[in-house]
């Protein structure tokens, strides 16, 4: 799973916004595995969403 997957999923399927993805970008470290947890310590996304985000990245082919 690339980061680029990972952003494509969050804006298609979540709905979270470029600007929300930015600043987790921006506040995160560059490591894709760390930004769903980044987005949810700054209040971008629910505890749902963030739930949703790691079903959706197990669900990820290696």
């Amino acid at each position: 799973m690339g980061k680029a997957q990972l952003i494509d999923y969050l804006r298609g399927e979540l709905a979270i916004s470029n600007s929300a993805i930015a600043v987790a970008l921006r506040h995160g470290e560059q490591d894709a595995s760390e930004l769903p947890m980044v987005l949810w310590q700054y209040g971008l996304v629910t505890l749902e969403q963030l739930n949703l985000i790691f079903d959706w990245i197990q669900a990820q082919p290696i």
